[in-house]
């Protein structure tokens, strides 16, 4: 039984949750700052972040299974090698789907009815590189959803802070998926499959890339005019920056060794430290 569940997390890449959740909870503390927050409504905004995340990742191996089989570097995944059935990977999408609707409705009224909106999302992105090289954007709004859904769950209604948030994941999340996708530019371009790396080559990729991500620290920044905070947050903002800054140094067009260094290790502690920041910066105001 572990073994499966751990097969089951592979699938999905359960580590990568450090992405999108702690810019949830994030913006779960800003909205908590009147009103406060309840445990309940914090785990089940947990159980809808885990819920959307692990439905869209299985979602997205279902549509990918025969792509990923012809690419040597993902051939090894679960479905492609046989290790799970697609079966087995639907009635996973399907509870885990069933578990963000729920959360959801535990929430409030306007979380329940948007929850198909944030699935036909999330499920859209995995169809995206099949028509435009704009996938990566697809994928940043996907993950961009996170922070609105956190506030709406505490707030009932929108506002500019979890928008600015969401901004910043959606140009984070894009600039970082451009160079993940770097490792694929000659297989998708071969296969006519759409990205970046392939449209502009991995030189001028790896360029938009470091546009895409002073857009996100842009948006950022915004967010002490928005919500009060602590001039603490300047100083975590200037952390966040120099981490994505060391990023783009450990990749280049003639050198993508590091590349998974570069998207998972630096890219967790963005997202940790900024949720830190935030705590910080609420606490010592």
């Amino acid at each position: 039984m572990l073994e499966r569940v751990v097969t089951y997390g592979r699938m999905i890449k359960f580590s990568h949750s450090v992405f999108a959740l702690p810019f949830a909870l994030a913006s779960a503390a800003l909205a908590a700052r009147e009103g406060g927050a309840t445990l309940a409504q914090l785990g089940w905004i947990v159980v809808a972040m885990v819920g959307a995340r692990s439905a869209a990742m299985g979602f997205n191996r279902l549509a990918d299974q025969e792509i990923d089989a012809r690419n040597p570097r993902t051939a090894g995944r679960e479905l492609p090698a046989g290790k799970l059935r697609r079966g087995e990977v639907w009635a996973f999408v399907l509870l885990s789907a069933g578990a963000l609707v729920l959360a959801a409705a535990m929430l409030n009224p306007l979380c329940l009815l948007l929850s198909p909106v944030a699935l036909a999302i999330v499920f859209g992105y995995s169809y995206a590189k099949r028509f435009t090289a704009l996938a990566h954007v697809v994928l940043g709004l996907a993950l961009a959803i996170a922070p609105v859904g956190a506030w709406l769950a505490l707030r009932g209604e929108f506002a500019l802070p979890p928008i600015a948030l969401a901004l910043a994941v959606l140009f984070w999340v894009a600039g970082f998926d451009v160079i993940y996708a770097c490792q694929d530019a000659a297989f998708d371009r071969a296969q006519g499959l759409h990205s970046l790396p392939a449209r502009l080559g991995v030189a001028n990729a790896l360029r938009l890339a470091r546009a895409f991500h002073v857009l996100a620290v842009a948006a950022l920044a915004s967010v002490p005019f928005l919500v009060p905070l602590h001039p603490l947050y300047w100083g975590g903002l200037a952390a966040v920056t120099a981490l994505l800054g060391w990023e783009h140094s450990l990749v280049h067009a003639d050198d993508l060794s590091r590349v998974d260094a570069a998207f998972f290790t630096l890219n967790g502690w963005v997202s940790v430290g900024y949720l830190a920041t935030v705590l910080l910066a609420l606490r010592l105001l």
